[in-house]
């Protein structure tokens, strides 16, 4: 009898655990899209200083298909998207918060020497027609392609919206970053590189952002952009999450999203 009563207070002790009011006093992470992640850590310093009391973590990205995966299996409890979520995915209950519009830029090693590029050179490029910076007005120098996997939010952003990117077959001699700052490091550290990712303002610091058909890409003209949202499931909501929520849709987090470059999104 007493081991019969040890594992049903056992048994209870462990469903305790899983409790909304359990997991609120857990420390708060924010998983998946590495579009954005700058932008948003910089929010998460703000909402920090309103909010000493919860632990927040907004770690490296695991793509959007990873946030959505872990707050799906309730091993997270906010995640964030640069997607649409897909219907498969609504079934899940999850929710989804757009907070910021942000958007796509192609960007160069400084060597390079290119500040812009039409939407035809671009596609030369990427395809492998065009192998020299030379032959678009730049250095002397070999292209190094760097292009992103086929279910990143930025290149199907690209694909719908790029002029000439919607069944553009990249050159077999590009090399694939798995995240956004992979994309990123890669242009920084390899001369005649070009990359793709969502824009920020860090991105002017060591790298040409080209203007692509002489439109940069904080312009109204510029054609592709991502929009970064958050997502959870439904009925899961605890303070913690509605603290964090509340500061993403908040003034100063508008002010802070600006400031990188991205479009608040309203209410």
């Amino acid at each position: 009898m007493r081991v019969l009563t040890f594992a049903l207070v056992f048994s209870l002790g462990a469903f305790l655990q899983l409790t909304p009011a359990a997991i609120a006093d857990s420390d708060l992470n924010v998983v998946g899209t590495g579009d954005g992640l700058e932008m948003l850590r910089e929010i998460g310093k703000g909402f920090s200083a309103a909010h000493p009391a919860i632990e927040l973590s907004i770690p490296p990205s695991i793509g959007s298909g990873g946030g959505i995966a872990a707050v799906s299996s309730g091993s997270e409890r906010l995640g964030r998207v640069a997607r649409p979520l897909k219907d498969s995915e609504v079934q899940y209950g999850l929710i989804y918060l757009p907070i910021a519009r942000i958007p796509s830029a192609i960007f160069t090693h400084p060597s390079t020497g290119i500040k812009g590029l039409t939407s035809e050179e671009l596609v030369k490029i990427y395809t492998g027609e065009i192998t020299n910076w030379s032959e678009v007005g730049g250095a002397d120098l070999r292209v190094r392609l760097v292009r992103r996997e086929d279910a990143d939010s930025t290149l199907q952003v690209l694909r719908g919206s790029m002029p000439g990117w919607t069944d553009l077959e990249f050159s077999p001699r590009s090399k694939t970053a798995l995240t956004t700052q992979e994309a990123i490091a890669s242009a920084r550290e390899v001369e005649g590189a070009i990359a793709f990712g969502p824009y920020s303002l860090p991105l002017e610091d060591g790298l040409n952002v080209l203007e692509i058909d002489e439109s940069h890409p904080t312009e109204d003209s510029y054609p592709s952009a991502v929009t970064l949202a958050l997502i959870y499931k439904d009925g899961t909501m605890d303070a913690q999450m509605e603290a964090f929520i509340d500061y993403a849709q908040s003034d100063r987090a508008r002010s802070q999203i600006r400031d990188f470059g991205g479009v608040p999104v309203l209410k």
